[in-house]
């Protein structure tokens, strides 16, 4: 079963004037990381606030986890981060956690019991007792991702989640990110901080102007095909010697050696030749490109032309 899939979802404002969204079509697998990029104004919030209701698309039809995404019934299955999200800011933590479960239909005995838990998963267990006024930039998008969590649910829309957060929180985020992916549950992030979801992702899309323009793994978007950093150790002379015998040109930067080959049967002819001549292979390392150098790639590429 998909978590997402948009036929057609296209949302216009000022009467037509302004396109957030286009003819969007898209499908997400359930129980991946799943991360939507694209410039400012790219219609990454548009599409979000439409699949979970809080706009309607012009035209267009989507499915979430199976049911009709204008079903209210499936907003019980999914939680929901938004880029500026507040609180009332004279509650404590738990105070927020409590009421807003209970408008998610969570019981309150059930809530008493998961409230900690959840809120030590996001590190706030020494803070759920203080007024949500007192909390830093950090600890309120904390405070959201717990937010999002409190009723369990099978489909977490995030956006911008580790906004404001530090290195160290960055990092947890992510660990988090990954634990919930591994019990099963489905997240589609949207962020602009290009490092972060190259880190997390299974799989990303790129838009623009309301329009898809890539979809797939993030590992085959990155991958140079048949590009390989080679780690070598032994007599340098013997090395170049043997790239020329094996036709294979090199560029050589610190310890690693760049090649560029037809297939891996050349690849493996070239790693026989290495043993043979007692050079130590300390490591092949597929070479690939950062995910924001092939995002402005794939922006430079569809940028409409003047005539």
């Amino acid at each position: 079963m998909l978590a997402i899939e948009t036929i057609g979802l296209t949302k216009y404002y000022n009467r037509g004037k302004i396109k957030a969204l286009q003819d969007f079509s898209l499908q997400v697998d359930t129980g991946k990381i799943f991360s939507l990029l694209g410039p400012n104004g790219a219609g990454k919030t548009t599409l979000i606030k439409a699949l979970i209701g809080i706009i309607q698309p012009t035209r267009g039809n989507a499915m979430i986890l199976g049911q009709s995404f204008q079903d209210y019934k499936v907003h019980k299955k999914i939680g929901y981060l938004a880029e500026n999200h507040r609180f009332p800011d004279f509650l404590t933590a738990r105070q927020v956690l409590y009421y807003y479960g209970k408008m998610s239909g969570v019981a309150g005995a059930d809530l008493s019991v998961q409230i900690p838990g959840l809120l030590k998963k996001v590190n706030l267990q020494d803070w759920m007792d203080t007024k949500i006024r007192k909390y830093s930039k950090g600890m309120m998008q904390r405070m959201g991702l717990a937010h999002a969590l409190i009723n369990n649910p099978d489909l977490l829309f995030l956006d911008e989640p580790t906004d404001g957060i530090d290195p160290v929180g960055r990092r947890e985020i992510r660990d988090l990110l990954k634990e919930l992916r591994n019990e099963g549950k489905t997240i589609f992030l949207n962020s602009h901080l290009l490092s972060e979801v190259e880190r997390v992702s299974d799989e990303i899309a790129i838009m623009k102007q309301g329009k898809l323009l890539q979809k797939g793994q993030l590992e085959d978007f990155l991958s140079v095909k048949e590009q390989y950093q080679l780690q070598l150790k032994g007599d340098s002379t013997l090395i170049d010697q043997t790239f020329k015998s094996a036709n294979i040109s090199a560029d050589f930067n610190v310890n690693l050696f760049t090649i560029k080959v037809q297939d891996h049967q050349e690849l493996n002819i070239l790693i026989d030749a290495l043993r043979e001549q007692s050079i130590d292979i300390l490591a092949v390392i597929p070479k690939k490109i950062s995910l924001e150098d092939f995002f402005i790639e794939v922006l430079d590429e569809n940028e409409v032309k003047p005539a």
